[in-house]
């Protein structure tokens, strides 16, 4: 290409923007003869925000500013030129800078502004005849570049719609998106209204080791690392439910972390090797005490954030045209069924029998799951019946359950961690939440009973021996700790980064994640 571009007269994208920084780097010279600075300024202060001046000063007509004559002193980066007017964003949104005629006439320096510096301006606040705000600058020390940008912006700066660009450079992305510095501001007030809900709930926030020597809590493939100073391998945790229980054995009766998780398993849309969920355990209580909270904290976080407890879901084409809307309606009660009565309301064909009584229908339970396309695995031979009845919970009703929903009595197999039911031991006092059919929560009614927990852990490490890299190790401290005694508890998980993609009517988990995993560049 390049040797075409010679030939045509014409020249490379990567040449053109070599040129422009080339440019950019000899204004910035420019900029810094006879500048103590070197051309990076520090002593301008800001003392008004765009919103500020939008809401406070936006409704007045331009004769009454004029005769109000208020000085203003604003910083921003340049997202917008046109003649003497240039756009100023800073975090709080956008306004108006007027380069006035004095200051054009007096002085060139303000020749030396481009897209995407960062400036500081002081005059008075005008409106245009349009009704725009703009602070007019007569004054070239009144105008000062604060930091010159030596990159041009993406030519489709506004709405910049390259995903690549928008994941690897989000620097670049929150700049040119409203929409995206409106997603991580929403993230923000979620995460905060949920930790003030639970600290009024009596609960006190806690942090826990993220380097652990077991990692435990959840069956997943942990990332390896070794400690130099100790001399031994440890692991990325992968959830902290065992040092907060560990906690609850030590007389914290609520404790919450909000927390980073690390899992070693692939990317998708719904998932990142790194990501945030909150946790939160309770002693005295059980799953359905926390179904309640769980409801009610929903809820309430979405009239908090929202301002409504309808959240609407869109799915669109490749065009980004919206081909289907829904509204999942977080003011009724949410559904609760039990992961057998979901299989049978989607599988109304199968024999209800079988599932009442999956333990003594192994066979019949495997016929099914390859009916319905549940996949081999090379550790099948390991699977019992509660697994096949998960599996053919995920491969047919999981995706269809789309209102909020509790799905409960997940079977002993796939709960190493879960209180058996006391009236059906098969299953545990277990529920998972969903929304759009996706899963964004996990709780149960903790299983205290060291023997029983350690005879879970055991049949874990079967699993890991046969090939399962997902399966639990086996924590002989923390089994210590359940022998001191953990009182009735329950605990719960909720995946932050799934929560911001419904309550954002976000497509991707990399939409709401500020800087998502992705392949190194060649």
């Amino acid at each position: 290409m390049a040797n075409d571009a010679k030939q045509t007269g014409t020249t490379t994208p990567q040449e053109d923007e070599n040129k422009l920084i080339a440019e950019r780097k000899a204004k910035l010279d420019a900029l810094r003869e006879g500048d103590k600075s070197n051309g990076h300024p520090n002593d301008f202060r800001r003392e008004h925000k765009a919103s500020d001046l939008q809401t406070a000063h936006g409704e007045k007509d331009k004769a009454t500013l004029a005769e109000l004559a208020m000085p203003v002193s604003v910083a921003g980066r340049v997202v917008r030129r046109g003649g003497p007017f240039v756009g100023v964003q800073d975090s709080s949104g956008s306004i108006q800078v007027y380069l006035g005629k004095k200051l054009q006439k007096e002085s060139k320096d303000w020749i030396h502004l481009d897209m995407g510096d960062i400036i500081g301006a002081s005059g008075l606040l005008q409106k245009s005849g349009k009704g725009d705000l703009y602070v007019e600058v007569n004054d070239i020390a009144d105008l000062r570049i604060l930091t010159k940008s030596l990159r041009p912006l993406p030519d489709k700066f506004h709405g910049l719609a390259d995903q690549e660009i928008r994941y690897r450079q989000r620097y670049v992305d929150l700049i040119a998106n409203q929409d995206t510095r409106k997603t991580f501001v929403l993230r923000s007030k979620i995460v905060n209204s949920i930790r003030n809900y639970l600290a009024q709930k009596d609960f006190m926030e806690v942090e826990t080791p993220m380097l652990q020597v077991i990692p435990g809590g959840a069956t997943a493939k942990p990332f390896e690392t070794h400690h130099n100073a100790l001399g031994i391998d440890m692991f990325l945790r992968i959830a902290p439910e065992l040092y907060l229980k560990r906690l609850v054995v030590g007389g914290y009766e609520r404790v919450f972390e909000i927390n980073r998780n690390f899992r070693n398993e692939g990317l998708s849309t719904r998932h990142n090797p790194e990501f945030t969920m909150i946790e939160f355990y309770q002693a005295y209580a059980d799953f359905h005490d926390l179904m309640n909270l769980t409801e009610d904290m929903l809820r309430t976080v979405a009239l908090e954030v929202l301002g409504t407890t309808d959240i609407k879901s869109t799915k669109k084409n490749a065009d980004g045209e919206v081909i289907s809307e829904t509204i999942y309606d977080f003011s009724q009660p949410f559904i609760r069924m039990s992961m057998v009565e979901a299989v049978m309301k989607y599988n109304p064909s199968f024999d209800a029998a079988v599932f009442e009584d999956a333990e003594n229908n192994l066979e019949t339970l495997k016929a099914y799951a390859k009916q319905v396309g549940v996949p081999d695995s090379p550790q099948q031979s390991t699977w019992g019946a509660g697994k096949y009845l998960c599996e053919i919970f995920e491969a047919t009703a999981e995706e269809q359950l789309d209102q909020p929903t509790f799905i409960t009595a997940y079977p002993w197999e796939v709960s190493p961690l879960a209180r058996r039911n006391d009236d059906n031991p098969f299953v545990t006092d277990r529920f998972e939440f969903f929304v759009g059919g996706r899963e964004l929560a996990n709780g149960f009614s903790e299983l205290n009973d060291a023997q029983d927990q350690k005879e879970r852990f055991l049949k874990q490490v079967a699993e890991k021996d046969a090939g399962d890299d997902e399966a639990m190790h086996f924590d002989a401290d923390y089994i210590t700790a359940l022998e001191y005694g953990l009182p009735p508890t329950a605990g719960e998980g909720i995946g932050i980064d799934r929560l911001v993609m419904l309550f954002t009517d976000s497509p991707s988990i990399r939409d709401v994640i500020l800087f998502p995993h992705m392949k190194p560049q060649a």
